[in-house]
């Protein structure tokens, strides 16, 4: 995969997905943008940082772009299980703003650049929890739910733009994110028994999913969702 003199932008730039994608792309040639309230020691050298909380209003985005954007991945996301009756309007906002709206105005601010580079890939990550139910994921499944409702439409809107529009869709992840739910040897054979393949997914899983959706590769594909959650979300096995 040769990404020399292309472009991408990363929103939620520090999370461990985002890092291996940042470090995968980097090695191929691109250029990296990328989007979060700090930098990483963990990114590849030479990534271009804005530092910005996507549940804000992000100033400067259209100064920090290049003129073209080959690709934009907004992985920025959230956690918060609780049973709905514990849950705030507060928390349904919250989980809004991070991985909704945050999605939705950094998309507006990236498409004048998406739109120049004649043929451009958009990736927002999303949750098995979108699609299907599961106890105490009333605000995170709402959220996503209207980030794969926004991805789908905006594919059909910016087709004629050559700018292809997906998400990923991950079930239970080992990330720093998910770190409580995988806290003890128990939690981890609990939750790998879980999925139809016998284990919980790696950050590697979920960026080589992203890769593709990214690449030359998928070039016909656009408005889906594409299921990275290890049969979780289609299999029963049980």
């Amino acid at each position: 995969m040769n990404l020399n003199g292309k472009n991408y932008l990363i929103a939620g730039a520090t999370s461990t997905i985002a890092t291996t994608l940042i470090n995968t792309l980097s090695e191929h040639g691109a250029n990296i943008y990328a989007i979060a309230r700090k930098t990483s020691d963990g990114w590849s050298k030479g990534v271009n940082f804005l530092e910005a909380d996507v549940t804000q209003s992000v100033n400067g985005v259209a100064e920090f772009l290049p003129q073209q954007l080959h690709g934009f991945v907004y992985c920025a996301g959230s956690i918060n299980l609780k049973p709905f009756s514990r849950l705030s309007g507060d928390d349904f906002l919250n989980d809004f703003r991070v991985n909704t709206l945050g999605a939705i105005n950094l998309t507006r601010d990236a498409l004048p650049a998406l739109k120049a580079a004649a043929g451009a890939s958009v990736v927002f990550v999303s949750s098995v929890a979108a699609s299907t139910g599961m106890p105490f994921h009333t605000s995170i499944s709402t959220a996503k739910a209207g980030l794969e409702g926004f991805a789908v439409a905006l594919a059909a809107e910016v087709a004629a733009q050559q700018i292809r529009v997906n998400v990923v869709a991950p079930s239970l992840t080992d990330t720093p994110l998910a770190a409580s739910l995988l806290s003890t040897n128990e939690k981890k054979e609990a939750s790998a028994k879980r999925h139809p393949l016998g284990r919980y997914g790696t950050p590697n899983d979920i960026s080589s999913a992203i890769e593709f959706l990214l690449s030359d590769n998928s070039g016909w594909v656009t408005g889906q969702v594409l299921a990275v959650d290890g049969g979780m979300g289609a299999l029963k096995t049980f």
